[in-house]
């Protein structure tokens, strides 16, 4: 779940939810919908201009979801995420399940579980 300390970033002109600003002894860091952390933390500024330049792009990304049980990562795709929880899906064809298998993940989403394929900020 996303904490309740994390602060909501809007897109100005109409108000859609880009991402949270999670404030953390003094530095700032963006992060995603499913709570990721993106680029570095710092100022306030640089974190709302971050996810006000990346919109919702990083949704459309390709991700790397490690499994237990698999030693490599698979590639997947972002298919619906809320404040609870993130899904997943298959986009890997060398997986041994299914292209387009779903996998549901608590938000926030660790790192150590789900990261980028390539960097987004």
């Amino acid at each position: 779940m996303i904490p309740e300390s994390w602060r909501e970033h809007r897109r100005d002109d109409d108000n859609e939810l880009l991402g949270y600003i999670d404030e953390l002894d003094g530095r700032f860091q963006a992060r995603t919908l499913f709570g990721f952390p993106l680029g570095k933390a710092g100022d306030e500024t640089n974190a709302e201009h971050l996810l006000d330049s990346l919109g919702l792009s990083y949704l459309a990304e390709r991700w790397l979801l490690t499994i237990d049980g698999r030693d490599e990562p698979i590639t997947v795709q972002i298919a619906e995420t809320n404040p609870a929880v993130v899904t997943v899906t298959s986009a890997d064809y060398g997986y041994a399940g299914d292209y387009g298998t779903p996998f549901t993940l608590a938000v926030p989403a660790l790192p150590c579980q789900l990261r980028p394929e390539r960097p987004i900020a």
